[in-house]
C-alpha cells in the first residue's frame, strides 16, 4: 500500500484516511487534515502528505487508529 523507504514501509496521511475508510474521498481527507481535526501521535498534523510508519497512531473524531503496514 504505500512506498518503500529505507527497507521500511509508509503510507501518505490522506491515504490511510481513505484505506481505512475514516473518510469516503480524498477531498473530505484534504479538509479534514487541513482543518485540524486529524492528530498524529498526540500532536495535531495538517500535512496531508505526511509519511506514516508503522506504530504511528491517527486519531480522528475521537476514535484512534494504529498504523500496521
Amino acid at each position: 500500500m504505500g512506498t518503500v523507504s529505507d527497507s521500511e514501509s509508509t503510507i501518505k496521511l490522506d491515504q490511510f484516511l481513505k484505506w481505512q475508510n475514516l473518510v469516503q474521498t480524498g477531498g473530505e481527507a484534504k479538509l479534514r487534515i487541513q482543518g485540524g481535526e486529524v492528530l498524529v501521535n498526540g500532536v495535531v498534523e495538517t500535512r496531508r502528505g505526511r509519511k506514516l510508519v508503522s506504530g504511528d497512531e491517527v486519531t480522528l473524531g475521537g476514535r484512534c487508529h494504529r498504523v500496521e503496514l
